[in-house]
């Protein structure tokens, strides 16, 4: 066949979103890991030798096309330092178009992020627990009582460790290929193992975990956990660092494994394509139903010949559904940009040849590309992504017309670039597709200072924010957030940060601002934050020119959703085409109005959820003549809209906010309640962020559930913040708490970043809780201090707490707290305008 011919098979494989079912953790970019290990897994020595392999040329030169600069080393490292992590790390995941992607979180590189740093930049981020490194872990932290080891000591808390945490993961790993070799003797008796550990414990601390009955036995009590949990268990083979002794890595040493009836059920990866043994490891997964496979580090380490190769023995023998890619990323986002960029190349190729030699059809060869990179993972590892949000296009598939199921992105005619000003309100620009990839992704998007000035009342900056129209900055696109549009043909949308020139961001933008604090957090504390919005609007329709409630059915009835289905239904098809998880819809208790309650995720990732959520839905109203609005009180008469956010404290992929029995205060730990405490002490001042407008005060009254006083209360929905024990968490134990003073005129980067400062605070002076509040606080009105009742009385409490001019930043600032005056000054004598503000929120 001709070259054309395979239009339709390239068209697809580029245009796939991928599952990366196995990768390590991204670190920060003051890491001691040297950037040229990003090209070679070579140390020492050797390592210096690694710029004359093939790999490491033609990674120089792709790298150098992406960013736009020499495909030189030192160039592209100066592009790095110039442009910083986010970006760099933006512009990497993004090209990539990772969907979602699976983190092995042994290996500690200097200065790891955690699991939770990277869903800002990838939609689904699991964990995969590395089991050699628990079983180290566990014996370095000793026994509680501080006994001496024994082995039934150790299998007590070792497996009890892995059952705990198993609810939370997607996957185990072995790397015992590295330590011991791949002949696991399922059957290594207990006194061998007890003999181990005295082996393991005799070489001290830290401990490395090499005696191979030791290793036998935690692999065997791993994959009893693992079946009963049908979790798959990854196992490293082939080639890898210089310790591995590669006679010992062939994946037919599992023989004892696979033929262990007790295991017949439990799934197993071979990970790295087991190079040099990929035919090997194709004979297995033909011959053996639990054997999958994965190509992650033979592609993109090896040459083209041997990519191309190694692949193609793969699908030697073994069917195609058992075929996964991975990109085996780590440390540096260019690891992830170049594995993705060349498997495609390499898959292509593949199965290109497959179609010339009459293997394949070319519409076999697409749905093969489709398994290969997004559905054998995404039904392997049970992951709860939409398969919607796989770009793979299936030969004779059909656009039905339908939000959430739109058009192949070959299509694309222009890219709504969003932001987010000072005033809450989200604007776009919409620019050619062509001139967005050729232009915009290097060089951004003009746009005038007097953008983060203007106010909610006219499109022009208020005087006291010290932003004009002399000036400009770059919108550059974040994209990692890049999205086909689900309600609008032929276009796709991105968020976008504000930069001085590419490379330096801009003091004034609230995504920026967000990412200092969570900075902070991390540095200082070694802490993350999850975030989980609940999304108020109501729905009008219009009745003889004006507008009115859609519906006047009450609180949580089916009569209400029955009215809104077919545009809830289409709202929920849009969101998980985008990869925003809905957790329930209700009707509210307004006369037409609806909450959607989201998926908690990463605080960055929450917040750009929840600007989708909003675009979302106020397009799938006018698609139906309806106008849906976020405003917190669109009636003096009716009740108002909230975007309350429940907040928890995650390190190393586990929730400390949450207490442990017999431990802590109110069901919460130490730092849990320190950091809520900061957000309680400063939440006065917060409200100019959270609710920054005059008619957020008319919400916040007491005896509306908006929280009017300043305390907190356990399962209390009439205090600010309330803390939360979903179903599932042990009785008495809290996992989250709630703010309900956040609303829809919120931008939330900025909202997000006053809480997340006020709670440095408290972790920084170890601030504690007052008692709670159990009954309804507006009884309690004469003990308690009522919240600002007013947009003037939060921003007074802003004036005079000094906490947020470091956190947050002196000239956002500035920029804030006149936007709030010229709000105040033009509402208090325009009375009744209030009213147009539904077109705005």
């Amino acid at each position: 066949m001709a070259e054309k011919s395979y239009a339709e098979l390239k068209a697809a494989i580029e245009e796939a979103t991928l599952i990366d079912a196995h990768a390590h953790n991204v670190v920060a970019v003051d890491s001691s890991l040297p950037f040229v290990k990003c090209f070679s897994e070579a140390d020492g020595d050797a390592l210096a030798l690694a710029p004359h392999s093939l790999s490491f040329k033609r990674g120089l030169k792709e790298l150098g096309e992406l960013y736009g600069c020499g495909p030189t080393l030192n160039e592209i490292e100066l592009y790095r330092k110039q442009s910083g992590l986010e970006s760099i790390s933006s512009k990497c995941f993004g090209a990539a178009r990772i969907s979602a992607l699976l983190i092995d979180d042994g290996i500690e590189f200097d200065k790891n992020h955690g699991i939770e740093w990277h869903k800002s930049y990838v939609p689904f981020v699991g964990r995969i627990l590395r089991i050699e490194r628990l079983a180290e872990q566990i014996l370095d932290e000793g026994t509680p009582d501080g006994s001496a080891w024994v082995l039934d000591k150790f299998t007590e808390i070792f497996v009890g460790r892995l059952k705990s945490v198993a609810a939370t993961l997607v996957g185990l790993k072995s790397i015992a290929a590295y330590r011991s070799g791949l002949e696991i003797d399922t059957t290594v008796s207990n006194k061998a193992a007890e003999g181990g550990l005295r082996a393991v414990l005799s070489g001290g601390k830290p401990v490395r975990i090499t005696n191979k009955s030791f290793i036998d036995y935690i692999f065997t009590r791993s994959l009893e956990v693992a079946q009963s949990f049908n979790l798959p268990v990854q196992i490293h083979t082939g080639f890898g660092d210089k310790d591995l002794d590669l006679r010992l890595a062939n994946p037919l040493h599992l023989r004892a494994v696979l033929e262990d009836e007790r295991f017949s059920k439990c799934r197993i990866v071979l990970l790295h394509a087991s190079y040099p043994f990929s035919k090997e490891a194709s004979y297995l997964a033909s011959v053996s139903q639990q054997v999958y496979l994965d190509f992650g580090l033979a592609i993109p380490k090896l040459s083209v010949h041997g990519m191309i190769s190694s692949v193609k023995e793969l699908l030697e023998l073994a069917p195609v559904k058992k075929v996964m890619f991975s990109t085996d990323g780590y440390a540096f986002p260019e690891t992830f940009y170049l594995g993705a960029k060349r498997a495609r190349e390499v898959i292509f190729s593949v199965l290109r040849d497959a179609c010339e030699d009459g293997d394949l059809s070319v519409p076999e060869a697409v749905e093969a590309a489709n398994d290969i990179f997004f559905q054998n993972a995404l039904q392997f590892y049970k992951i709860n992504l939409s398969s919607s949000s796989s770009n793979v296009k299936i030969a004779n598939s059909h656009n039905v017309g339908k939000i959430g199921l739109t058009a192949p992105p070959s299509d694309v005619a222009f890219v709504r670039v969003f932001w987010v000003d000072t005033s809450g309100q989200c604007r776009c620009r919409a620019v050619p597709k062509k001139r967005f990839h050729d232009v915009i992704t290097k060089n951004g998007l003009g746009l005038t200072f007097a953008s983060m000035g203007m106010t909610s009342f006219t499109d022009g900056p208020a005087v006291e924010t010290k932003l004009t129209g002399v000036g400009e900055i770059r919108l550059i696109p974040d994209l990692s957030t890049q999205r086909r549009v689900p309600w609008a043909k032929k276009e796709e949308m991105v968020l976008a940060d504000m930069h001085v020139k590419p490379g330096e961001p801009w003091e004034y933008c609230p995504r920026e601002a967000l990412r200092r604090v969570l900075k902070v957090l991390k540095d200082e504390f070694n802490l993350e934050i999850n975030a989980g919005f609940e999304s108020e609007f109501f729905l009008f329709k219009e009745k003889e020119g004006t507008w009115v409630p859609f519906d006047s059915t009450p609180y949580c009835s089916a009569a209400a959703f029955d009215a809104a289905s077919p545009i809830l239904h289409e709202v929920y098809e849009a969101l998980a085409s985008l990869g925003v998880t809905v957790e329930q819809i209700h009707a509210e208790a307004g006369k037409g109005q609806y909450e959607l309650a989201l998926g908690h995720g990463s605080c960055f990732r929450a917040a750009d959820n929840l600007i989708f959520t909003r675009e979302v839905i106020k397009a799938v109203a006018r698609k139906h003549e309806l106008l849906a609005t976020f405003l917190p009180k669109y009636s003096l008469e009716d009740i108002g809209s909230g975007s309350h956010v429940h907040l928890s404290l995650w390190q190393n992929g586990v929730n400390v906010f949450m207490g442990v029995r017999g431990t802590g205060r109110h069901g919460m730990s130490k730092v849990g309640e320190e950091f809520m405490a900061g957000v309680l002490h400063h939440l006065p001042a917060i409200l100019a962020f959270t609710a920054p407008h005059p008619n957020s005060y008319d919400r916040i009254q007491p005896d509306t559930w908006s929280g009017a006083y300043q305390c907190w209360g356990k399962e209390n929905r009439e205090a600010p913040l309330r803390t939360a024990c979903p179903p599932g968490v042990p009785d008495g134990i809290v996992s989250n708490f709630e703010i309900k003073a956040f609303d829809g005129c919120t931008n939330p980067y900025l909202g997000l970043a006053s809480i997340v400062a006020a709670g440095v605070d408290g972790l920084r002076t170890h601030l504690c809780l007052p008692d709670p509040i159990d009954t309804n606080p507006s009884d309690l009105e004469e003990k308690l201090h009522r919240l600002p009742t007013s947009l003037s009385g939060s921003l007074e409490a802003l004036e005079k707490d000094d906490l947020f001019k470091n956190l947050i930043g002196e000239k956002l600032l500035v920029a804030v707290k006149g936007v709030r005056k010229a709000e105040i000054d033009y509402y208090s004598k325009n009375k009744s305008s209030y009213k147009d503000l539904i077109y705005k929120y």
